[in-house]
């Protein structure tokens, strides 16, 4: 049963500016901890999308009438405020998607199916995520391409000399995660992009953790495509974000066809639209991007511009860091738990293990502590097989936890412990 809880919040993000952390779960006061898999949603995100679709909705880009100006101002309003998020050039090298997982398979249908021949490689991480994964699979299947992953050490941290000694002239794509979503390893995004570039290569960044919790700036890493997943970040779900060079673009075909990516149609030919309408065919999600743009709004106050946009993601990686560091100490005096990845540079996730207890089971006795974790391979089974375990649980930090949160973790799991024996 759920149920209201009032509750004063002594984390970066109030708890009371989201309604649904403020709750019962089994009786006991709600510990979020699957931000990873997806983040709760401020108020004023959520009222900003109820207001427009209830008072000012209409379809974008189509309409001569009031509304349908308004609603495209708001779409466009947004487009603007990404290209500041991540320090783009144009503002026409950032399309709209349904979610990462879309943004990566257009790279790789678009852009890297009709380039690809026998014999090239793509070039992975054993931290991928599935979805940075089975799409450059489908695409070497269909061009006979061959899918490589470098390897990471027991920490979690990617090898480099093994990263490095997999580029060669075949290599054609790298694609690799910012931040692993199930470890928390942050990769070297910038000096990776530097490697790839000097193979030759084009390179791809997986930014579905990194989003809420580190300033991104693709021109300074060198990115030529770089991945967003919106409700990641505290924003709606059914939005994604692709960044791409816009030298890049221009050349790719369209992904999918439909209406609003055309100039013009008959049965003999059609002509394409410039970008980005050329790979936003259909009705977008309209007012989940105008949600979105209030998130923004709210992660980093009215009026903000890339200085206090990097201030505030730089506050927040910094508070997380924190709060994960509390926790990891916690765990660590409960005999059995081992913590999976300690590299270098990590971000605000706990990934564990208990001897004796399955991740499954323990994630169902948290549940009833009302500690909410994932339990499982995280989209991540290469890497679960290459830690030697058949899933982990996982605690994920966002700037509505707080130290509480770890206490109520750690001792939920020690009763887990306890009962399993």
């Amino acid at each position: 049963m759920i149920q209201e809880l009032p509750k004063i919040s002594t984390s970066l993000f109030p708890k009371s500016d989201f309604p649904n952390l403020l709750t019962l779960v089994n009786g006991q006061p709600l510990a979020y901890l699957d931000s990873a898999a997806s983040a709760q949603k401020p108020h004023v995100a959520t009222e900003a999308t109820s207001m427009f679709v209830e008072h000012q909705y209409a379809n974008v880009h189509r309409g001569v009438h009031t509304l349908s100006q308004l609603a495209t101002d708001a779409y466009e309003r947004v487009r603007d405020q990404i290209k500041v998020v991540l320090n783009a050039a144009d503002r026409n090298e950032i399309i709209f998607t349904k979610g990462c997982t879309e943004s990566v398979n257009l790279v790789a249908q678009s852009f890297a199916r009709p380039m690809l021949r026998p014999g090239d490689e793509i070039l992975l991480t054993e931290l991928e995520h599935h979805s940075n994964i089975v799409p450059w699979q489908l695409v070497a299947q269909s061009t006979g391409a061959k899918v490589v992953a470098a390897r990471i050490h027991n920490s979690g941290q990617l090898d480099l000399e093994d990263f490095k000694s997999k580029l060669n002239a075949n290599t054609k794509i790298v694609a690799f995660t910012h931040i692993s979503n199930a470890l928390g390893t942050i990769l070297p995004a910038k000096e990776l992009t530097a490697m790839a570039h000097a193979a030759g290569a084009t390179v791809l960044i997986d930014g579905a953790q990194s989003g809420p919790h580190a300033a991104i700036d693709v021109q300074d890493i060198g990115a030529d495509f770089y991945v967003l997943s919106i409700h990641k970040m505290y924003g709606p779900t059914g939005v994604g974000v692709l960044y791409g060079r816009l030298n890049l673009l221009e050349a790719m075909p369209p992904y999918q066809g439909g209406g609003s990516m055309i100039r013009s149609v008959s049965f003999e030919e059609t002509t394409f639209a410039e970008l980005p309408a050329k790979f936003e065919a259909g009705t977008p999600n309209i007012a989940g991007v105008v949600g979105l743009g209030a998130t923004l709004d709210y992660i980093a106050g009215k009026n903000w511009n890339r200085e206090t946009w990097v201030s505030r993601i730089s506050e927040i990686g910094n508070y997380e860091a924190t709060v994960r560091e509390y926790g990891v100490s916690l765990l660590a005096e409960i005999d059995g738990l081992i913590v999976h990845g300690d590299a270098e540079e990590m971000a605000g996730i706990i990934s564990f293990t208990v001897k004796n207890v399955h991740p499954h089971d323990l994630g169902t006795i948290l549940d009833q502590h009302g500690v909410a974790v994932r339990a499982g391979h995280h989209c991540c089974q290469p890497l679960m097989h290459r830690l030697g375990v058949p899933a982990t649980a996982r605690a994920s930090i966002a700037a509505y936890n707080d130290l509480e949160d770890m206490d109520r973790l750690a001792a939920a799991v020690q009763s887990a412990k306890e009962l399993f024996g």
